[in-house]
């Protein structure tokens, strides 16, 4: 077994016109490693314009054809799998999307892999699978997209010898973060001074700034070739998991801000996560390292 780390030279990444898979591909090109993208015919990629001609950018039009071409032309040494489907909440006509975006499409993605020889993956859960420390009661139904995809993954990864790594993300937050997120939305409100009407604030946080998610994917490829397991998973906590009304105080300290909230202002939402889960196993090697007292400045719009 080698002592030097593994880096590829070669990759594909799913999911990079959103903030997380954004801020994994700028690494990656940063790192000098030839990067592919998959995206949709409809994705646009203006937030790439600074480093276009570093990226190849292959199209998924929902078909296994046009997934299996992109493989096979990027020919990845890593998958980065990042792309999905948010829905805190579904209506019945937001079925197809969940489905296609979170099962289907990936799926696509594994069997292109297959064929193609390509063994190593890192997937992208969510602490939403786990409703507090049950580890079989996704909170909602893109959480229930997202396990029902680890078990597509735990059949590829064994009949194709695979090395598989999935990483289950909590909050995240960061600079230029155009998601509109907590974070954004207490800056919107302690900057225009309008009230915000919140529940009573008393449910868990975890938040892990996204340049320390980042560091936790390219630290997992790095791990994959000597990975004993199929199929590994791991949570990436920030291990200090606080309540929303502390989060706040935290942030009106670090801003020097007042955030105008009337707490009680609403009702929690139907299941609510109060307690975020616990029963994660940390990734080997990893820890987040950037402070959100000093981060949060960063942040400001």
């Amino acid at each position: 077994m080698s002592d030097t780390p593994y880096a590829p030279r070669r990759v594909l990444v799913t999911g990079a016109t959103g903030y997380v898979g954004g801020r994994l591909t700028r690494r990656l090109v940063e790192q000098g490693i030839e990067t592919h993208i998959l995206v949709r015919t409809s994705s646009q990629l203006a937030t790439f314009a600074d480093i276009e001609n570093c990226l190849v950018v292959h199209c998924y039009d929902g078909s296994i054809s046009s997934m299996q071409a992109a493989v096979s032309s990027a020919k990845p040494e890593v998958v980065f799998h990042l792309a999905s489907l948010y829905l805190a909440q579904h209506r019945a006509e937001d079925l197809d999307r969940l489905v296609q975006s979170n099962i289907q499409m990936p799926t696509h993605l594994l069997e292109a892999m297959a064929g193609c020889g390509v063994r190593y993956l890192v997937n992208t859960g969510t602490s939403w699978q786990h409703q507090s420390h049950d580890e079989n009661q996704p909170v909602n139904l893109y959480a229930a997209t997202k396990q029902a995809f680890e078990a597509v993954v735990d059949y590829y990864a064994s009949v194709g010898k695979m090395k598989v790594s999935t990483l289950k993300l909590f909050d995240t937050y960061g600079p230029d973060d155009p998601r509109g997120k907590l974070i954004s939305l207490l800056w919107k409100t302690a900057l225009a001074q309008q009230p915000l009407y919140m529940s009573p604030g008393e449910q868990e946080i975890d938040l892990v700034h996204v340049e320390d998610v980042v560091d936790a994917f390219v630290h997992t490829a790095g791990m994959l070739p000597n990975q004993a397991q199929a199929h590994t998973r791991y949570g990436l906590s920030s291990g200090q998991p606080v309540p929303l009304k502390s989060l706040v105080e935290a942030f009106e300290l670090a801003t020097g801000l007042t955030v105008p909230i009337v707490w009680g202002g609403r009702p929690y939402r139907d299941r609510e996560v109060m307690t975020t889960w616990r029963g994660y196993s940390p990734l080997p090697g990893w820890l987040p390292t950037r402070r959100f007292e000093t981060a949060i400045a960063h942040t400001r719009p």
